[in-house]
């Protein structure tokens, strides 16, 4: 038949009708375009003209490079533990821990989880509900990682000793499972802190607390996370600080940056209780009289970790010091003085102790007693560090 036929076109970008006559049907040229489309395609130019053509970027494309080419802390903690698997192993539970926690902080208000549990820890804080959950989280997740041989929470009286020989490993780790919980209630920002050591003693025998009495120079991981705006995770494998941040898409943490106080001092803040102050020594007093005189901002949160956090990013000062009513100071040596005393020196800060037992000292140095000994606090930058210790002398 002669009589022209109507084809219907579908395209990407749009479609039509064609009348297409005889001799066309039995050409076989039904294509857009006619003769001209039917002519065989020259791959090599194809690629090439499609080589030339670049993709319009898009404001999305920083976000979307980010979550799809930024290291994991899963990746990280696999390099860093240079082949030790049980590093890794304890890394992994450390980090789930983390997870959990943050997801019970965020459930809280619904769940009813705010409110004090109706009894005090083993060092004499009224504990919160969510200090109960975030300690049996700690301690399930660390137990089931099998290579834990015994744990210091700052809830239990007593440390935790793994004595299956089958569920054990070599490591000792201390931590406090909800910093500042006293500010869970007005949602300010709290979190986590832990210190890992390496048994000393034999894997024959379950570990004693002599594993882990030990000065903080022996810690061989430290870390804490934030519980705020963004659940943040900050490690040190002893070489340098990196910062992590956990996407909640898809429950991973991933890398933000290295972790480094600024060289000159930064902003300058001091952060310290001054309701304290009437019980302070002279250069302690001394030195937060100067900051006021001298243009410092005063930041306190009340939370170790978010004070912490933002003295190692803007820089400034951390104080807590021992006073006359708390010789020793109020913060704990194992999962509060140690790792945040490691993590700031290893991001280019300084700690002390200020005047403890008679003389300076540096806080990784001390020698805790039992497993909830305290010491005081004094860390940041060198600049403002260095000038608490010069009224000493």
């Amino acid at each position: 038949a002669k009589a022209p036929v109507k084809v219907h076109y579908c395209g990407y970008a749009d479609y039509y009708d064609e009348w297409v006559g005889a001799d066309r049907l039995r050409s076989k040229l039904l294509r857009p375009g006619g003769a001209e489309a039917a002519k065989p395609v020259d791959k090599d130019k194809a690629k090439k003209k499609s080589a030339k053509k670049e993709r319009t970027p898009t404001e999305f494309d920083p976000y979307l490079q980010n979550r799809v080419n930024a290291v994991t802390l899963t990746q990280y903690i696999i390099t860093s533990s240079k082949g030790d698997k049980q590093l890794a192993m304890l890394m992994n539970a450390i980090q789930h821990a983390c997870k959990v926690v943050s997801n019970s902080i965020e459930k809280a208000g619904p769940a009813g989880l705010y409110g004090l549990a109706g009894k005090g820890n083993a060092t004499g804080d009224d504990v919160k509900k969510l200090d109960i959950i975030a300690d049996d989280i700690w301690v399930e997740c660390l137990k089931r990682s099998g290579v834990c041989g015994l744990l210091v929470s700052e809830e239990q009286e007593t440390a935790i000793v793994i004595e299956d020989e089958s569920l054990r490993g070599p490591f000792c780790v201390a931590f406090d499972p909800l910093d500042g919980s006293s500010n869970i209630d007005c949602n300010v920002s709290v979190g986590s802190i832990f210190s890992v050591y390496r048994r000393r003693s034999g894997p024959e025998k379950p570990c004693t607390v002599d594993d882990i009495l030990r000065p903080g120079t022996d810690i061989i991981v430290a870390g804490y996370c934030m519980y705020g705006a963004a659940t943040e995770l900050v490690i040190t494998f002893g070489t340098g600080v990196q910062r992590f941040a956990l996407d909640p898409a898809f429950g991973e943490f991933l890398f933000v940056s290295d972790v480094k106080m600024p060289a000159d001092g930064g902003k300058k803040i001091f952060s310290c209780n001054e309701g304290n102050s009437l019980q302070w020594d002279a250069p302690i007093l001394s030195y937060v009289e100067a900051c006021k005189d001298n243009g410092y901002a005063a930041r306190y949160v009340g939370s170790m970790v978010s004070d912490v956090h933002r003295t190692l990013l803007y820089g400034g000062i951390f104080l807590y010091p021992a006073d006359k009513k708390s010789t020793k100071g109020k913060l704990r040596v194992l999962y509060e003085g140690f790792p945040m005393a490691l993590i700031t020196e290893q991001a280019g800060g300084t700690s002390s102790t200020g005047m403890y037992m008679g003389k300076l000292g540096r806080i990784l140095e001390v020698m805790p007693e039992h497993i909830h000994d305290r010491c005081p606090i004094i860390m940041g930058g060198e600049r403002d560090v260095s000038k608490v210790l010069k009224l000493y002398e």
